[in-house]
Order: structure tokens, then C-alpha cells, then sequence
């Protein structure tokens, strides 16, 4: 099994979104990276682990857990001139752009921050994607190692003193 993180923006898809889906799966279309695309169509497989991330709000941070619900196949919404994601020099027969199906399977009982995980990119979480500089994959791998280290953050709780603004608390 593989572990993943994947960001969404929740004013364009949320965590919430997903839950409410019919079977709580949706397709996650509109990858156009490179790097992200050959590890959706490459390496991901039914049931790896999902670590659901929001980005570009109030508190970006791991909200959730969701799993690949699909092999990866070609992402239709490159070939469709009307969608939001048409890539004009994607071709059906050699399709450019792939995706997986991810289902939702529960939300965090925090938001693990990207605030707290920065805290600890000089240890355990330091070959993480997400807490270098620059970073701006959608779509990045996560060691088991960090996976377990991740979910044992959800369990510490955090008091409102070390808390980034906007953070869910636990008391």
C-alpha cells in the first residue's frame, strides 16, 4: 500500500464536497503537472491512503482521509473543449492527462495545519513535499513513517497558545 497527500482548495472542492458525493467518490480530474500526473497514473493504486489537505485558505492544514478508489484512467475533461481543464493538445488515442477516483473515508478530528507540520520538517516530517519551500504539487507522496506521525498529531491535542489562527482546538 502507498500513502498520498493530495491538496484541494475547499472553495473549488472541500472534503465536504467529496463526503456528500453519491458513494462519496469523485473523479480527481484537472491535474495538469507532469510529476503529479505520472505518480496518479504510475503509482497509485486501489485502496492507497489519502491524506486529504486543504490549501489557499484560512488555516491550510490535513483535514481528512480518503483512498484511490480507481485505477487511474485517461481524464476525460482534457479532450472537452467546454471544460474548465481542455487541454487543446491532448489527444484520445494518446490521452496526456490521467486520473484515480478518490472516496472519502473520514474526516480528521483536528485540522492538522501546515503551521504544525512546519514544526516539524527538521524531523521526523523533513523529506516531506509539502513542508519544503516552494512547494506546489497537488498530488505528493508520504512515507509510511510519516503517514503514522501525521495521525498521531491528530491525536495530541493542541492548546489554543500554540494554535495558528483559525486552528481547531481541543480542550
Amino acid at each position: 500500500m502507498n500513502y498520498w497527500l493530495m491538496k484541494s482548495e475547499p472553495d473549488a472542492f472541500s472534503l465536504d464536497d467529496l463526503a456528500a458525493r453519491p458513494d462519496q467518490t469523485e473523479p480527481w480530474d484537472g491535474v495538469r503537472n507532469y510529476q503529479a500526473r505520472n505518480m496518479m497514473r504510475d503509482q497509485m493504486r486501489l485502496g492507497d491512503q489519502i491524506l486529504f489537505y486543504h490549501s489557499n485558505c484560512a488555516v491550510p492544514g490535513v483535514v481528512g482521509i480518503a483512498e484511490v478508489a480507481s485505477a487511474p484512467y485517461p481524464d476525460a475533461t482534457a479532450f472537452d473543449p467546454a471544460a474548465k481543464y481542455f487541454d487543446p493538445k491532448s489527444d484520445p488515442d494518446r490521452p496526456r492527462w490521467y486520473l484515480v477516483e478518490v472516496r472519502y473515508v473520514r474526516h480528521m478530528t483536528r485540522i492538522v495545519s501546515l503551521a504544525e507540520l512546519k514544526t516539524h520538517a527538521d524531523g521526523p516530517l523533513g523529506g516531506l513535499p509539502l513542508v519544503r519551500k516552494g512547494n506546489r504539487l497537488s498530488v505528493m507522496p508520504v512515507t509510511p513513517e510519516q503517514w503514522q506521525f501525521i495521525l498521531g498529531l491528530e491525536r495530541t491535542p493542541i492548546d489554543a497558545a500554540q494554535a495558528p489562527m483559525g486552528a481547531e482546538t481541543k480542550d
